[in-house]
């Protein structure tokens, strides 16, 4: 299970000693929301953070680009050191010449799935991808609550991926219980924010050994998630 602390919620007064603790943690990826403040309510990190980030860390990072013409950014994220570029179909004008784009400038493309964007609406992306972000809460605010209606798109989006080749990470409301319950399912990745990681007494290193070894634990179980998909990560 891939691990990608959202640095939206780091503290930022001392950001360089949050990345280095968290590569220093055991994380895998570290994940970058940036917001221009019009396809979300709210504003995240900007390209500067993502130049300092990218510059101190031993990870890859990538970008989810929460903005309304993602194909006009995409390239100075990669500049900046991003390994992979999330982008939100409703709002790229071509969205598969868009993902080829990001291919072709050396990151992985990748696309982020909104809680009210169908399986069926993004299909015919998903040969063009590595990675799908799958929204469990409305993008642009951290400490929300999980939307359980997602989760049977979620299946959907684990059955076909072998089929496409590509991986599935959730984002929103990670708790340790969804985190576990999404390794089950198959899912490959988990973006941790308020509910998991940050704001807590323990260490991030001790947290994030702590869900490795839950989710390794946990082998991955289509078989219950065909019969009780709707539930498994009723929270």
């Amino acid at each position: 299970m891939l691990l990608c602390p959202s640095m939206m919620c780091a503290d930022f007064d001392r950001l360089g000693d949050e990345v280095d603790e968290l590569c220093a943690a055991g994380a895998d990826i570290l994940h970058l929301d940036v917001m221009d403040g019009h396809f979300v309510p709210n504003f995240g990190l900007g390209l500067g953070d993502a130049v300092a980030i990218c510059r101190r860390s031993t990870l890859p990072c990538d970008a989810h680009l929460m903005t309304e013409r993602p194909d006009e950014v995409a390239e100075l994220f990669i500049a900046a050191g991003v390994s992979i570029v999330y982008v939100h179909p409703e709002v790229a004008s071509a969205v598969n010449s868009t993902l080829q784009r990001i291919e072709r400038l050396g990151a992985r493309p990748g696309i982020a799935v909104d809680p009210g964007v169908s399986f069926s609406t993004v299909e015919p992306m998903l040969s063009v991808v590595d990675y799908v972000l799958v929204m469990t809460v409305n993008p642009g605010f951290a400490g929300q609550r999980y939307l359980d209606y997602v989760t049977p798109k979620l299946f959907q989006l684990v059955e076909a991926k072998d089929k496409y080749g590509y991986k599935v990470v959730i984002d929103g409301a990670c708790s340790p219980d969804v985190v576990v319950r999404a390794a089950r399912l198959g899912v490959d990745g988990a973006v941790l924010g308020t509910s998991s990681l940050f704001g807590r007494s323990e260490p991030y290193a001790t947290i994030i050994k702590s869900l490795h070894a839950s989710c390794v634990d946990g082998t991955p179980d289509t078989s219950v998630a065909r019969t009780s998909r709707d539930s498994l990560l009723n929270m």
